[in-house]
């Protein structure tokens, strides 16, 4: 389940996004194998590790608990905190669709029948976090959360699945090669386990969302001539 969750071709748009990748391209910060793999390492340390990475960390420990008010913090957190429009409505619209696929494969008669007790507490936990304009962090942890998996797997699947994600974005944005970018992909995780391990002793009072130049990528690509990505 957890690597279903972490797979690029789970249908809730990721493959669709560059998360600013592109306009650092076009901006020539990132137009080469070399500069692309130094540009997410950085954004793996300064933003994954410090934002969406702690937000799941927290938000599964809340699902586990049924925290609902601080279910509600982080998400609120999550929103307030996404520096351009594209990217704010990167994480709602990835998290409304990771909702609706837990919907269609996880709440089905069938699963009603053989788990009646999982599946409503999935139903109610889904209709929670659907009220709330859901993000994607806490949609993850939600669906982590019901696989039963262990926080620091859940950490690392979703850190890989956004570095699979990136690196497909840097081979068709830079562009590079598939060999260019299982290169990116080695050292992206090989770095993973450090950042997750950072997130994990990280709590809500030291979230951090501060990555100028990328807010500032991300503006630009909202106007940018031509493009391939919705960020």
């Amino acid at each position: 389940q957890l690597m279903w969750l972490a797979s690029p071709a789970l249908p809730i748009g990721g493959f669709s996004y560059s998360e600013g990748l592109e306009a650092a391209v076009d901006a020539q910060y990132a137009d080469s194998e070399a500069d692309a793999r130094a540009w997410l390492l950085d954004q793996l340390h300064i933003a994954l590790a410090r934002s969406d990475l702690p937000v799941v960390a927290l938000a599964l420990q809340a699902w586990g608990q049924q925290e609902h008010n601080e279910i509600a913090r982080l998400n609120a957190w999550v929103l307030q905190t996404r520096e351009s429009a594209e990217l704010r409505a990167q994480t709602e619209q990835m998290g409304r669709s990771l909702l609706e696929w837990l919907r269609n494969h996880h709440m089905r008669d069938e699963d009603t029948a053989t788990a009646p007790r999982l599946a409503r507490d999935l139903q109610a936990d889904v209709a929670t976090l659907a009220a709330m304009d859901p993000s994607y962090p806490l949609a993850f942890a939600l669906a982590a959360h019901h696989s039963q998996a262990p926080a620091r797997a859940a950490l690392l699947a979703f850190a890989f699945g956004w570095a699979e994600n990136m690196v497909q974005a840097a081979i068709k944005s830079v562009p590079l090669g598939q060999s260019a970018g299982q290169r990116i992909l080695a050292a992206l995780a090989a770095d993973i386990p450090q950042a997750v391990d950072r997130a994990l002793a990280t709590p809500f009072d030291a979230l951090q969302a501060f990555s100028p130049m990328l807010a500032i990528l991300s503006a630009q690509h909202e106007v940018q001539y031509s493009r391939l990505f919705r960020s």
